[in-house]
């Protein structure tokens, strides 16, 4: 079996301590071949997780926000586990492939996802997980291009919904595909044998470099995407300070299926159109470390989570702040450093009464 770490060092790569690429030498160029074409990144520190048995999607049914119970084979869906009180613990993807169920978490979370399941199945229940981590690795396209890529490694993939999944074979190793939801463009995440990675990632490599422009990219280009697109990382805006609704995660909570942990705190939430706070995208006028009270005319108006320098120099956040203080244009101040709002990050607040958008 060919040593993937070396074989990432022979493409120029410097590597974290857990083996993931940082970059392949300039990580702004990186980003903008993430926006101008499509870029492959190693995700392998994303959990992957396989269940089996006869409730294999009703026990993540009954323990998270949303409605994996209802997938039909190759549909998949983004859902939240949290505490009793609906403060977040994990996110998953959880995409039903028949007799199995594949789940993708949070980087570095996978372990404590299955102990967390674990922990949760009962006399009756039929659930076995396995954790797939060390005998698979976990490859991620994103970009403009990203979609054509695909359907060139198989026919029409690209019409698969959001966390839509497919297997099929790249140069006769049979790999998972999952259409991820999008940040700045199309995403795919592609799950393959350990034993095959170096193989099947040359052979994407080889395709994509000369049609599509593709190019690799480390975990520092992808911080730069996640934070301009505004979504939530975890051990930032995934943790437990904050409830889903409030980081923008209402496409990932369900308000209509049946009861789970959490349920009443984020159901009066959502039907009482209230908010204490919510996840925004700013603009910094110099480098922050994070996280940073934010504050306007003295009074704590919320929390930068996430910052970074993007290529062209802009320094860019993500920030949790109180509603009263979010219209598009205002300014908070971290310290003496002005933090100017730019939108909602994730989906935005739905039904939020007028009064809740005053000051006071």
């Amino acid at each position: 079996m060919a040593d993937f770490a070396q074989y990432q060092r022979d493409l120029g790569a410097t590597l974290a301590p857990d083996g993931i690429a940082l970059h392949y030498g300039d990580a702004d160029r990186e980003f903008r071949f993430i926006l101008g074409s499509v870029v492959m990144m190693d995700r392998s520190h994303e959990g992957r997780i396989e269940l089996t048995g006869r409730d294999r999607l009703a026990i993540p049914q009954r323990m998270s926000t949303n409605d994996v119970g209802a997938l039909k084979p190759g549909e998949g869906a983004a859902t939240i586990f949290t505490t009793p009180n609906a403060r977040i613990l994990d996110r998953a993807v959880f995409c039903n492939l028949g007799e199995r169920v594949l789940a993708l978490t949070e980087p570095g979370r996978g372990g404590a996802l299955i102990a967390y399941l674990q922990r949760n199945i009962f006399f009756n229940d039929d659930l076995r997980l396995r954790d797939l981590s060390g005998e698979t690795r976990a490859f991620a396209l994103h970009g403009g291009a990203a979609d054509a890529l695909m359907d060139d490694l198989s026919p029409d993939i690209s019409t698969l919904p959001i966390f839509g999944a497919r297997e099929f074979e790249i140069d006769g190793v049979q790999v998972i595909a999952i259409r991820m939801k999008p940040l700045a463009s199309a995403a795919w995440a592609i799950f393959v044998p350990e034993a095959a990675a170096v193989d099947v990632h040359r052979a994407i490599y080889a395709r994509g470099k000369d049609e599509h422009q593709l190019r690799l990219a480390g975990s520092l280009a992808y911080n730069m995407l996640r934070i301009f697109a505004g979504r939530p990382g975890v051990g930032r805006e995934l943790s437990g300070e904050y409830i889903p609704l409030e980081v923008g995660l209402w496409d990932e909570v369900s308000f209509t299926k049946g009861c789970y942990t959490g349920q009443e705190i984020i159901a009066r939430m959502e039907s009482r159109g209230r908010l204490a706070r919510t996840m925004v995208r700013v603009k910094l006028d110099a480098s922050l470390n994070v996280p940073a009270d934010l504050t306007v005319d003295g009074k704590s108006a919320g929390v930068l989570t996430s910052a970074v320098t993007l290529p062209d120099g802009l320094q860019v956040g993500i920030a949790v702040v109180k509603i009263a203080y979010v219209q598009p244009g205002r300014t908070l101040y971290a310290g003496e450093t002005p933090v100017h709002i730019l939108n909602y990050a994730g989906a935005q607040p739905p039904g939020l009464r007028e009064e809740e958008a005053t000051d006071g």
